[in-house]
């Protein structure tokens, strides 16, 4: 099972209570103040990481707390700190917080978990409270009073994660996605012969030869509505939205120009509703599900459907891998001067 999204609450420790002790010997009857001050309390902090690929475990456990802080101590010791929290995250990982009753979705973005280098604080612990010692002065040299410790920090917070991937597979239902990504990876998606087989976002990575791999993310077949939420639409369609390039799968299963060219132009409308970005990613056009027609007729039929869409179109069996050497190999180029572009705006940025 592959969870996308949840909400937890993450909360630190609350600082310790200063004390209020004085020096007490024998010899030394009315010694001074000596109270220590409270421990910090511990702190929670976000990490990526990249073995971990589901927040399924994360949601699991809906709160994270640090340790308080412990209370000071006569003899001028200092209460022991609250132990700090670490909680790792999938890369990718897009953090919100979460105020009040509003959409967990709609909340203030915090961080984008995007480097695996990075340790963000989320909630920072309570300062011990100072001893009496510190309070002692010239004009109070027997203070009895201490500070309490400072209250803890706390957030209830939305994690997403969005697929981190070089190509993203769209089309509609039982286009032939999950075949492909199952012939080209190890990633065994559930293939059958009807709609929405895929109902979760599956990885695969395409070894080309021992020089490149692609990182290729299959998310649900897209329907009519899709950007509005219909089917599984707009729950899915945030996946693609960090891949590179995306691969347009177009059925020919049915013999049918006119369907494949109708169903091209739907698919690329709810691209265009969900984001201008992602309407304008890169993107090969395929033409799957070849092995369904004779040599001849894949032929004409690409031919004619590269004529109706004015782009180039890839013929595609991932049964039989006809065509699939091609399409990985134009597939890493474009892929390439995707990331040379991307490299090209941050230097001018």
């Amino acid at each position: 099972m592959f969870i996308d999204e949840t909400t937890i609450n993450v909360r630190s420790g609350k600082g310790g209570d200063g004390c209020i002790s004085f020096r007490r010997e024998k010899f030394v009857p009315r010694g001074g103040p000596n109270g220590g001050n409270g421990g910090d309390g511990g702190s929670v902090y976000l990490q990526a990481d990249e073995n971990i690929t589901t927040l399924l475990d994360i949601g699991r456990r809906r709160h994270y707390l640090a340790g308080k802080g412990q209370p000071g101590e006569g003899n001028n010791r200092f209460g022991k700190r609250g132990k700090d929290l670490l909680v790792k995250l999938p890369l990718g990982t897009v953090v919100k917080e979460v105020v009040g009753d509003e959409d967990p979705r709609e909340g203030k973005p915090l961080v984008d978990l995007l480097d695996s280098e990075l340790i963000y604080r989320v909630v920072c612990g309570g300062k011990g409270g100072r001893g009496n010692k510190s309070y002692a002065s010239a004009l109070n040299q027997v203070p009895r009073e201490a500070e309490k410790g400072h209250p803890c920090m706390e957030k209830l917070i939305h994690l997403e994660l969005k697929l981190l991937a070089d190509v993203g597979l769209v089309g509609l239902p039982n286009a032939g996605k999950s075949t492909f990504l199952s012939r080209v990876s190890a990633a065994r998606p559930k293939i059958a012969a009807y709609p929405f087989t895929t109902k979760e976002p599956h990885l695969g990575i395409a070894e080309l030869g021992s020089y490149a791999r692609l990182v290729i993310a299959d998310i649900p077949g897209l329907i009519e509505g899709a950007h509005q939420g219909q089917g599984l639409g707009i729950e899915f369609l945030r996946h693609i939205e960090r891949t590179r390039v995306l691969l347009h799968m177009v059925s020919c299963e049915y013999d049918d120009i006119d369907q494949s060219v109708r169903d091209f132009h739907l698919i690329e409308r709810e691209l265009s509703g969900y984001s201008e970005e992602l309407a304008g990613k890169p993107r090969l056009v395929v033409l799957s599900k070849t092995d369904m027609l004779a040599a001849d007729e894949v032929k004409s039929f690409g031919a004619e459907l590269n004529s109706r869409l004015g782009k180039e179109v890839f013929s595609l069996s991932a049964v039989t891998g006809d065509g699939l050497e091609n399409l990985l190999r134009a597939a890493s180029v474009l892929v390439g001067e995707a990331q040379a572009a991307a490299s090209v705006e941050e230097d001018l940025g």
